[in-house]
């Protein structure tokens, strides 16, 4: 079973890991969710390809999601800070943060969500301080 909403590419358990590549190859994204009726049980990325699948010699066409994903991954709220995702990004070296809003899974963010995030951000402070330097 593939699938998701808007934003959030989730596979089931017992998908291949070759469906999830292709999956991440056509959404051009670094990771999916696995999920089971919903609920957020792993996550998939290119590191566990790179790490579990292709140095240990697995076939992808045979080898389960569930042998090679990340279980109960770290997860965030919706009303989690840009800074709690760096800190967690950070301290626990992972590069995707599945959002979640109570049990429901919202999203996924990356780090290069936070990049962006933090690069628009400086953009809009550098045109405030030259707005109030010109008097534009």
């Amino acid at each position: 079973m593939l699938g998701g909403r808007k934003g959030v590419f989730s596979v089931s358990p017992e998908s291949s890991v070759h469906s999830a590549l292709v999956l991440m190859a056509e959404k051009n994204t670094g990771s999916v969710l696995v999920t089971v009726d919903g609920k957020l049980v792993g996550i998939f990325t290119e590191r566990d390809y790179a790490r579990k699948v292709n140095l240990k010699g697995r076939s992808s066409n045979t080898t389960a999601i569930s042998d090679v994903m990340t279980p109960n991954p770290f997860t965030i709220s919706m009303d989690s800070t840009i800074e709690e995702c760096m800190s967690m990004m950070s301290g626990k070296k992972i590069r995707h943060l599945p959002v979640v809003d109570g049990a429901e899974l919202v999203g996924v963010i990356s780090i290069g969500d936070v990049v962006k995030f933090i690069i628009d951000e400086q953009k809009e402070i550098i045109e405030q301080l030259e707005h109030y330097i010109t008097g534009h």
